[in-house]
């Protein structure tokens, strides 16, 4: 259900469905209780009622409206199954110094440049810095939604849907996998790195642990694969691994232990066939061959979300796809530059 209070400062209202309904609403079997505020106690139970009051009495906080945007008292009863709609209050963020760059607009359809650092969608501590709420003010476009995603530390393109009425199209591309994406990164070499036993394509089971920021490589059949080609030497360096940071890994890694020695800067193309989590950062660690500025892979530096002086080496850089309105081939490149770190360039 679409809600019926629109996006305030281009962050969209929170949905809560309430128990009870058609067998279809996971909350179904649930009793439903006998009035708003009750619900409300029971989906916040750590909230005391003074501050739970700011959802139905509070005109400038939450402001708790039913699927009509009717305004939903602290007495009424509860419509069972119901969807009910309220804003948030947002805390202060501080700002993300980098701009999101326009690439390409049509009637139905916006692609940028999404920078380091900025969220796609609102998520966690990053609501206002995020793509979505940036752009959605930038152009006052309140219905603007991505229709895929980066990580917070990838640059590169990034497809926003203008219209409800053919979003939907664009969202299928990506779910059947009918857009070729592309990625570029510089990762650090081992000194025995051979590019000859390089794999052409890497499959393995990736796995993440509830409350880890780590993905892991673990044994069993693959539900990701990868696409890579090393495109060349672009830097000379010197930087020994930690012994404790060679990741879990199902099949063999094919270049040199993660204890080794790295003494050069390689560029990488990457396609990822499917597209989980971390993927492309977790394949090439798995690899022996982190990325240049990870701050997680191979080991997790509990990385400052504010430090912007190491950048993640990695950019989406090519989206192609034809066009499910227009029939026509579309085809898009990120203008972001992979950056060798200073005084490490050939």
């Amino acid at each position: 259900m679409r809600s019926p209070l629109p996006p305030r400062e281009g962050i969209s209202a929170t949905r809560l469905r309430a128990p009870g309904g058609k067998q279809t609403s996971a909350k179904a079997h649930l009793p439903v209780p006998e009035t708003v505020e009750a619900w409300l106690a029971q989906e916040f139970p750590d909230h005391s009622p003074q501050d739970r009051a700011w959802l139905t009495e509070h005109p400038n906080g939450g402001c708790l409206t039913d699927g009509t945007g009717r305004p939903a008292g602290p007495d009424d009863p509860v419509m069972p199954g119901g969807f009910y709609f309220f804003h948030r209050p947002v805390p202060h963020e501080d700002p993300v110094p980098f701009d999101l760059t326009v690439l390409y607009e049509d009637r139905d359809i916006v692609v940028v440049d999404k920078p380091h650092f900025l969220a796609s969608t609102p998520n966690g501590r990053f609501v206002r810095q995020s793509a979505v709420t940036r752009l959605r003010i930038e152009l006052n476009e309140p219905d603007l939604v991505a229709v895929h995603r980066l990580d917070r530390v990838t640059a590169g393109l990034l497809l926003f849907s203008r219209r409800p009425e053919t979003r939907g199209a664009y969202q299928v591309l990506f779910q059947n996998r009918r857009v070729h994406k592309t990625y570029r990164a510089l990762a650090w070499l081992p000194d025995d790195f051979d590019p000859h036993t390089l794999p052409a394509v890497r499959r393995t089971r990736l796995h993440k642990t509830k409350g880890d920021r780590q993905v892991v490589e673990i044994p069993g059949a693959p539900n990701t694969e990868t696409r890579l080609r090393f495109e060349g030497i672009r830097g000379r360096a010197a930087r020994r691994l930690p012994p404790d940071s060679a990741p879990v890994v199902g099949p063999e890694a094919s270049l040199p232990n993660h204890e080794a020695e790295l003494t050069s800067i390689g560029e990488f193309a990457l396609e990822p066939v499917t597209g989980k989590t971390h993927q492309l950062r977790v394949h090439l660690n798995g690899l022996g061959v982190p990325m240049v500025g990870d701050p997680v892979y191979p080991a997790d530096c509990a990385p400052d979300p504010y430090d912007f002086s190491d950048p993640l080496q990695l950019v989406a850089d090519g989206l192609r796809f034809t066009d499910p309105l227009s029939g026509k081939a579309r085809e898009f490149q990120s203008n972001f530059p992979l950056s060798v770190p200073a005084g490490l360039a050939r």
